[in-house]
């Protein structure tokens, strides 16, 4: 598999052979949706909190006599069929949403979806991408300038003034190798990636 490399200026200027364990597989779109799922749900947390009948604040006076009146019997205002009365099923903040996925499935959906984007023409690699000082106009006059509005930058080592210049720039996410994600991947238009990026994702992931 083979790879554009590009410049500064956006445009294709030779081509970076690839393995092709890493970024010539086969698009599986129902392992992508696993992953894509089990990623979204092991970052969710349990922290709603709702009451059942037994721990809502309510009266325990009988609301109205058992016969005699032609309506339904009740007992208490807590009723989960009442305004104002418990869950019959409620939130708890011990609820557990993580799925299991095994390494071996996980790294195959990173490939896959890698692979896709370098099908799609929407992964480009770069020698290096540094900007000189931690300024936002800098880095986002540099992709205007490479024709990329939405990208994830991958890189091999993390600078800082890359870092911190990216933290303004809403559609622009900067991280390491090791810290890439599939959502991530999936939800940028573009992924530009280092040289050095390529090789070390061919070394944890093929």
């Amino acid at each position: 598999m083979e790879l554009n490399v590009i410049n500064e200026q956006g445009k294709p200027t030779a081509k970076l052979a690839a393995s092709d364990a890493a970024f010539g597989r086969e698009y599986n779109e129902a392992l992508v949706h696993q992953v894509v799922t089990a990623y979204l749900a092991n970052a969710r947390l349990a922290n709603r909190a709702q009451k059942d009948r037994g721990t809502v604040k309510h009266s325990t006076k009988k609301p109205w006599r058992q016969k005699g009146t032609g309506r339904a019997r009740a007992g208490m205002t807590s009723s989960p069929l009442w305004r104002g009365g418990g869950r019959i099923f409620p939130n708890s903040p011990d609820e557990n949403y993580s799925h299991k996925l095994n390494r071996k499935m996980y790294r195959a959906g990173m490939l896959a979806i890698l692979s896709q984007l370098a099908r799609e023409e929407r992964l480009a690699v770069v020698e290096n991408f540094t900007v000189d000082a931690p300024k936002t106009k800098l880095l986002a006059q540099k992709l205007q300038g490479m024709g990329m509005d939405s990208v994830l930058i991958i890189t091999d080592s993390l600078d800082d003034n890359l870092r911190l210049s990216s933290r303004n720039l809403p559609n622009v996410m900067v991280v390491e190798v090791g810290h890439a994600d599939p959502v991530s991947l999936i939800r940028h238009g573009k992924v530009l990636m280092t040289k050095g990026a390529v090789g070390k994702i061919e070394e944890l992931l093929a």
